[in-house]
């Protein structure tokens, strides 16, 4: 590269915005999604740093990071709790979330996309789209959250931007668009060619220190440069009318026009703007801050929130003036007392002000409005439309209570929570402690939704239940820390589940009871088959699999339809216990077929009644199998070590589905009951001398094998 080019400080039309910082044309809620170790919380910190937020750059390694703050995250190295941070950059106000890239913590990833904005997929240039990076990507699918894509660690060895596209293009589907171009090759990374702009960006300070200089683009790759810039043109055309009208006409897209044209494509979902760095050496990450505000939607541009009450749908714009509507999406308790991250859909909030928690129905007085960074609060006196921003006084609400002004109640969608796979029994080792174990864990459980306690009906013991073994480790270690108690906690035990692979037909049950005055009277008839059987039939849902689907075939009113929806409800009280052992019951078609009913003793308690037993009955005369969850397991490992690894992955009944070569090691992916996993951490490590690492993440459920 030419030393005696004139160089400038990176600027770009983007950074020039349009109206105050306040306004909501000028603020970004965005989230920063990945897989563990693909570099999110370290490009966060870059983040801070390039937007004058932070004076110091924190690393991971040492603990420093601001959004890792919990002792937990510093000790462990991985980010374990979303972490709400702002900064301005270019009079844009960017509200950013770093959410966990473990498995286990999947629900706050889940909590925190239902109220973002736009999102930062982060992939790791060397394996590119990982386990999780495909869970939070379809998360993000579900809540339809435009996103741009940042490859990342182009510096490290075996480092390949066009090999990670092609993985997100196979993987993800969705329609990458390449805007850069890498100047240099892993170590000899120094900047990018902005594709959009046809300029060469070099960061030449030690670690990428200083701002960016713009220069003319290398000889050297001025004809790749082209190359590419043509292609970007084509897939662009192929995807925006307005751009394929231009590139018809004149042959070509003027800069303008692929950026209007991305805009849109990314808000879409159409297409995925992907951009590169590193942001370990400060490579990058100023133009990724430039596509934040230039690609990603604020709120004014995202469509009004959706909400219902008494029945009917409502909807709320993002506008300051319009009634109060806002989402609590975290609940978090500090030593300054309890905290509730909110997502201002509409109107403004002032401190002091009185607002209706709509689940309850109670109002609660909003004591002060905080903006957080990390664990770092600065008080505000109100806030707006757009915003996110954490309360004090709200001591009620749950994540997922929609907090809204009292004159104009609303009920907002809330994230939903997972059902726990996984459930340890705890207990106090001081019997003197037991009620403060059980106050403890129900604030524990307030703060995340994805844990459950309850108390064994046959043991007594408190059960807690979440989304695996290091979920609950974290768990009953914030116990542990935060409340000074000692706890025992058993082995994990995995949740079972029971369905049938061989149903009834024409199963007939009467209920009737007398016992003096009104008596109860109801006939049903029920066909119970495995769902998997019915043709066409949805056997998992979204949030897992499908327990129920019940339909009706009286005909004549032999059964008034009040009385139908009984049964169904009778039906679903029974899935609560199989005969097997008492697991939940999933995977049924249950028809009613034929009933009667009595004059003067037939009601919906009775039927309801008689749809329990009925189907209760029904199960026992069926053939049940056990159902254990299974994960999908990526154990990378040095390849002297893979035998071992492919060894011990068949005992623990694993079934190989693939591999993957990379220099020097193997990724092997399998499937693997979830019940087989604990303590394959360590039995890992010892196998490959500390280098073996694995993921995981959920594949559904199995049939379990028969005991001897």
């Amino acid at each position: 590269m030419r030393s005696d080019l004139p160089t400038t400080p990176f600027t770009t039309p983007a950074r020039t915005a349009r109206g105050a910082a306040g306004t909501l044309g000028t603020v970004r809620n965005l989230g920063i999604l990945a897989h563990v170790d693909a570099g999110k919380t370290t490009l966060t910190e870059r983040i801070l740093y390039a937007a004058g937020a932070t004076h110091k750059r924190g690393e991971v390694h040492d603990g420093t990071t601001v959004t890792d703050f919990d002792p937990q995250e510093r000790d462990r190295g991985i980010t374990i709790f979303a972490a709400a941070v702002g900064c301005d950059w270019q009079g844009h106000r960017l509200n950013l979330i770093d959410t966990p890239g473990h498995i286990d913590f999947a629900d706050e990833v889940e909590r925190s996309l239902r109220v973002l904005d736009g999102a930062v997929a982060v992939f790791d240039a060397v394996a590119g789209v990982e386990p999780q990076s495909e869970s939070v990507w379809r998360q993000a699918d579900r809540h339809g959250v435009p996103r741009i894509a940042f490859v990342n660690k182009l510096d490290r060895a075996g480092a390949d931007l066009d090999a990670a596209v092609a993985s997100i293009r196979a993987r993800l589907h969705p329609a990458p668009l390449v805007v850069q171009l890498p100047i240099g090759h892993e170590e000899g990374f120094t900047g990018v060619v902005d594709l959009v702009a046809m300029r060469a960006l070099v960061w030449s300070g030690a670690e990428g220190a200083g701002e960016a200089e713009q220069r003319p683009v290398p000889p050297e790759l001025a004809e790749e440069a082209g190359r590419r810039r043509r292609l970007l043109e084509e897939a662009v055309a192929e995807l925006h009318p307005g751009a394929f009208e231009e590139f018809c006409t004149q042959g070509r897209l003027a800069a303008g026009t692929l950026t209007a044209a991305l805009r849109d494509l990314t808000r879409s979902g159409d297409g995925v703007v992907v951009l590169c760095g590193s942001a370990y050496r400060n490579r990058g990450v100023e133009p990724l801050l430039d596509a934040v505000v230039a690609y990603l939607p604020s709120p004014g541009d995202v469509p009004p929130v959706r909400g219902t009450f008494d029945g009917a749908q409502q909807e709320r714009p993002a506008d300051p003036a319009a009634p109060l509507a806002a989402l609590a999406f975290k609940v978090t308790a500090t030593a300054t007392g309890r905290l509730t991250f909110v997502r201002i859909y509409s109107g403004t909030l002032r401190k002091g002000d009185t607002v209706l928690d709509t689940g309850r129905g109670r109002t609660e007085r909003v004591a002060r409005i905080l903006r957080v960074q990390a664990d770092r609060h600065i008080e505000v006196p109100q806030a707006a439309a757009g915003d996110i921003v954490a309360l004090v006084g709200i001591k009620g609400a749950r994540a997922g209570a929609t907090l809204c002004a009292p004159h104009a109640p609303l009920v907002l969608e809330p994230p939903v929570a997972a059902d726990p796979v996984v459930s340890v029994a705890v207990e106090a080792r001081r019997n003197t402690d037991t009620d403060k174990l059980v106050a403890a864990l129900a604030r524990l459980a307030d703060e995340d939704p994805s844990l459950v306690v309850r108390t064994d009906a046959e043991t007594g013991q408190t059960v807690l239940s979440g989304m695996g073994e290091l979920h609950l480790e974290v768990a009953v270690e914030k116990v542990r820390r935060d409340h000074g108690l000692e706890v025992a906690a058993g082995r994990p035990q995995v949740a079972y589940r029971e369905t049938a692979v061989r149903g009834v037909t024409g199963l007939v049950y009467r209920h009737v009871k007398q016992d003096g005055g009104a008596g109860q009277f109801a006939h049903v008839v029920l066909d119970v088959r495995p769902l998997a059987d019915v043709p066409g039939a949805a056997v998992d849902g979204e949030g897992g699999l499908v327990d129920l689907v019940f339909e009706s075939t009286v005909v004549g009113g032999r059964v008034p339809q009040e009385y139908v929806r009984a049964v169904e409800a009778g039906c679903r009280d029974a899935l609560a216990a199989g005969p097997l052992g008492g697991h939940p019951v999933t995977g049924l078609h249950v028809v009613l077929t034929d009933g009667a009913t009595h004059a003067k003793d037939s009601s919906e308690t009775a039927f309801r009644t008689a749809g329990r037993l009925a189907l209760r009955e029904a199960l026992r005369a069926s053939a049940m199998v056990l159902l254990e969850p299974v994960v999908e397991v990526t154990a990378t490992a040095p390849d002297e070590a893979i035998g071992g690894v492919l060894g011990d992955l068949a005992s623990r009944r694993g079934r190989v589905t693939g591999s993957t070569a990379r220099s020097g090691s193997t990724a092997v992916t399998a499937t693997v009951p979830l019940a087989e996993l604990f303590g394959y951490a360590t039995r890992l490590r010892s196998r490959t001398q500390g280098r073996g690492t694995f993921t995981t993440r959920p594949a559904g459920y199995a049939q379990a094998p028969t005991p001897a």
